[in-house]
């Protein structure tokens, strides 16, 4: 696959950090045919007060170099948060860490959540906004070492008072950082949460993240916020259609082949479906054709403009 986006692919089930399930999900995901693996490195226990731990990185280069993916990226810490004041020197020792880990593993994308905060007396938005802004120019610079990209992922709101940047305004950070080795990262079941929550044209803010957008997470829901907070079983979440679902494409109703036939990204974007073989390995397969299809539109309408 070539073009717009050149590769498609499935992240890892992330194991319990000890390394012992990684080989296994590595597996599982070359096994779909897929060419693009995003780890979900944030689960194994290898970085340590912002240090790498040597042993821990040579195992899992050794499990890793077996799989010759076309594009591998690393997912990193779930709560890297450059809105985080008291904690952004420790934020910012992890991700350098994990770029380090980029370049050793081969891998040429770390994921990377926006920020967020609730505001604090005498503190702005704007305030946090170039907090992160300046952070994630810092990164970048790094990145740029290392022939890496920082892609910066939309979240969705998660308690009442805080600053999350909606996705139209991650495109904003992104386009005022300006820096070559960040790219934005569209969520689309994020974006679509969010959009219901705060009220937005969902479509509109996709088209405002695509065009500075080099990597997607493909994943379907209804895009419903979470009204409801205590379920005994992810299941019960499924079929109430409640929140974050991670579900196979069609399960859930976002207009996949109307927005792909819209949307165009950045050159060799990887496109990973966050749909975990612990749960749907049945459903996979068909996904991936889906998927692949998906990007067929984008990249046949490319190659004809």
């Amino acid at each position: 696959m070539s073009g717009i986006i050149s590769a498609v692919g499935f992240c890892n089930h992330t194991g319990p950090g000890d390394l012992s399930t990684l080989d296994a999900s590595l597996r599982a995901v070359a096994d779909t045919g897929a060419d693009a693996c995003e780890i979900g490195i944030y689960g194994e226990e290898i970085i340590a007060g912002g240090r790498i731990i040597e042993e821990r990185l040579q195992r899992v280069s050794a499990i890793a170099s077996q799989y010759s993916f076309r594009k591998l990226s690393l997912h990193g810490q779930i709560v890297s948060n450059f809105m985080d004041r008291e904690n952004l020197h420790l934020q910012k020792h992890v991700v350098r860490a994990m770029l380090e880990l980029c370049d050793r593993l081969g891998a040429g994308v770390l994921v990377h959540h926006c920020g967020a905060a609730q505001l604090s007396e005498g503190e702005s938005a704007g305030d946090l906004d170039q907090m992160e802004r300046e952070a994630l120019h810092e990164m970048a610079e790094v990145a740029k070492g290392y022939g890496t990209r920082i892609v910066l992922e939309n979240i969705f709101t998660t308690l009442p008072g805080q600053h999350r940047q909606t996705p139209s305004e991650v495109a904003a950070t992104v386009r005022a950082v300006g820096h070559s080795h960040l790219a934005a990262l569209i969520d689309f079941s994020h974006a679509y949460i969010e959009s219901s929550f705060k009220g937005l044209d969902f479509r509109q803010e996709l088209r405002a993240m695509a065009e500075v957008a080099g990597h997607l997470h493909v994943h379907d829901s209804f895009g419903l916020p979470y009204t409801m907070k205590t379920f005994y079983h992810r299941a019960e979440a499924t079929a109430l259609g409640i929140g974050d679902l991670h579900l196979p494409l069609g399960w859930g109703d976002i207009a996949w082949e109307d927005i792909f036939s819209e949307l165009t990204f950045l050159p060799d974007t990887t496109l990973i479906m966050e749909i975990g073989a612990e749960r749907f390995a049945a459903e996979q397969p068909a996904c991936l054709e889906r998927a692949r299809k998906l990007a067929d539109l984008v990249n046949t309408r490319a190659q004809a403009a």
